[in-house]
């Protein structure tokens, strides 16, 4: 299981210990602001009627970062999706994964209270535009 870390936790992971992010929202969301130097490989995608399964999630990722033993951190909106996620990537052999739990808008409980603040409320780089090679369009080329 994905150790769960907090906005603050994941970026110093990143700067400090070379973890890259990898944001699982659909492509509208991740235009719309993401975490600095992430890549985005939908787990679902935005349709008709709602989201849908993206059937070639491990394969996309597999692509993207072919090292098994490749340091990600997985995040959402709220972490849901990450969570779910990390769990497919776990078992399709990525052993170094961490569950980014609040996610970009924060993780809230049954009652729709936020329980903790995600990386835009943490005041954490942010970017709406993909560094070059890191929007899913370029990594699925």
């Amino acid at each position: 299981m994905a150790e769960k870390v907090t906005p603050a936790e994941a970026q110093r992971l990143m700067d400090e210990e070379g973890y890259a992010y990898l944001d699982v929202r659909s492509i509208p969301e991740f235009e719309g602001g993401h975490p600095e130097g992430a890549y985005n490989i939908p787990l679902k995608h935005m349709g008709q009627g709602g989201m849908k399964e993206n059937g070639d999630f491990v394969k996309e990722v597999e692509a993207a970062f072919p090292d098994k033993g490749a340091k990600l951190i997985v995040g959402c909106k709220a972490g849901g999706r990450s969570k779910a996620a990390a769990e497919l990537l776990e078992a399709a052999g990525y052993s170094e994964l961490r569950d980014q739990f609040a996610g970009y808008g924060g993780s809230r409980d049954t009652m729709g209270r936020l329980q903790e603040a995600g990386w835009a409320a943490a005041g954490l780089p942010v970017a709406t535009s993909a560094e070059p090679g890191r929007d899913h369009a370029s990594l699925t080329e």
